[in-house]
């Protein structure tokens, strides 16, 4: 026995030890920003990190009504004006009512699959602060028939915070009806360290992105007037894209957003078409806007011209906030570009920081570009 004991123990020595990567500056944004609670609606913890991220690299900040920050890197009436948009809110849900036993019905917000709620962990905000619950999940040893391979539908779930019952969940822990739910999901750094797994990459990345874009270009100075959008409530309606194109009044518009990645299996080619490590991802079509042809040729020529690689993707769903910029006021010259991401909409999903890099220096290359008669071209349909 003894002998058997010391063979297992040389075999675990054996196995390599696998440790994460050290997050660099950027790295320990993208955590930063991806753990961060901010459900739509209820943006504000995600608003201060812009906030403060973005203050650096820009002249003049400011909130609309709705909640959307608008950073501007220098406000001149004679220079065009770029706005780039980045959603800040998630995929979550609100308190809908508390059960006589303490148990929490909700209600979601956003593109939620009933199969994506089930036996997760969630935060819910309180008044009292933070409140930790799981959504439950009936163990198999007692289901019946073929109960097991049944779906349950998001109004039979509930989410149990370890109350004892609807007053102790009500008073001791400050849960009342409207509170946010969000999940509670951590970044880490996949094997090998080239990808980043965690929750919220819709549209947290293109937040990160837009922050790092910012920074290079206050390095060198560009013609225009950049502002820098982080838009609220964009999972239940576009809301805070709406709101904000009509305070910017911009000349052009640039959609910064998680792709859809097509590389694992499950997904066919027709329904997706990016993968990881393929580039940042240009929108060709999606439910809510087709790019303006003149605008997506200048980024392919931009992207070929800094070898950068450039994926596209033709999508029959999704939904993102150039389509607001697309057609605020007479109209706009817009855009979708994006990171591919596997899994959105999960609590979990995964991104590769070289796609991440490379987003971010293409839409520099872009925007160094973008002088008054470039943009007057590309807003022309001769």
């Amino acid at each position: 026995m003894r002998h058997s004991y010391r063979l297992i123990l040389i075999a675990l020595l054996a196995v390599p030890v696998v440790f994460p990567a050290e997050l660099d500056r950027t790295g320990k944004l993208l955590e930063e920003i991806s753990n961060a609670f901010g459900p739509s609606g209820y943006e504000s913890d995600v608003r201060a990190i812009m906030r403060r991220e973005l203050a650096p690299f820009t002249n003049s900040m400011e909130t609309d009504g709705l909640g959307s920050l608008i950073a501007a890197s220098k406000v001149d009436p004679s220079a065009p004006r770029i706005m780039m948009a980045a959603h800040m809110d998630e995929l979550g849900m609100i308190v809908r009512y508390i059960t006589a036993e303490g148990y929490i019905k909700f209600v979601t917000l956003g593109g939620w699959l009933d199969q994506g709620l089930i036996n997760q962990r969630y935060w819910i905000k309180t008044r009292k602060g933070m409140v930790l619950g799981v959504t439950g999940l009936k163990t198999p040893h007692i289901m019946q028939g073929n109960e097991r391979s049944q779906l349950k539908g998001r109004d039979e779930i509930f989410v149990d915070v370890g109350a004892k019952s609807k007053q102790d969940a009500e008073e001791r822990l400050g849960i009342r009806p409207g509170d946010p739910i969000a999940p509670d999901s951590k970044l880490a750094v996949m094997n090998g360290g080239a990808l980043y797994v965690g929750k919220a990459w819709d549209d947290r990345v293109g937040c990160a992105v837009m922050v790092e874009v910012m920074r290079k270009l206050k390095a060198s100075p560009v013609a225009a007037s950049v502002y820098a959008v982080a838009t609220v409530q964009e999972e239940i309606g576009l809301r805070g894209a709406h709101t904000a194109s009509y305070m910017v009044k911009p000349d052009i518009g640039i959609s910064i957003e998680s792709g859809v990645a097509a590389d694992y299996p499950g997904i066919r080619q027709e329904e997706s078409q990016g993968r990881l490590g393929g580039g940042p991802t240009l929108f060709l079509h999606d439910s809510s806007m087709i790019p303006t042809l003149s605008f997506r040729d200048f980024f392919i020529d931009t992207a070929k011209a800094v070898t950068i690689p450039l994926q596209f993707n033709v999508l029959s769903g999704y939904g993102e906030d150039g389509a607001e910029m697309q057609k605020s006021f007479s109209g706009i010259p817009a855009v979708n570009v994006t990171v591919p991401t596997r899994y959105l909409h999960n609590h979990n999903g995964i991104i590769a920081r070289s796609d991440f890099d490379q987003t971010v220096d293409l839409i520099v290359a872009v925007i160094r570009k973008l002088d008054r008669p470039t943009i007057e071209r590309l807003k022309r349909f001769d």
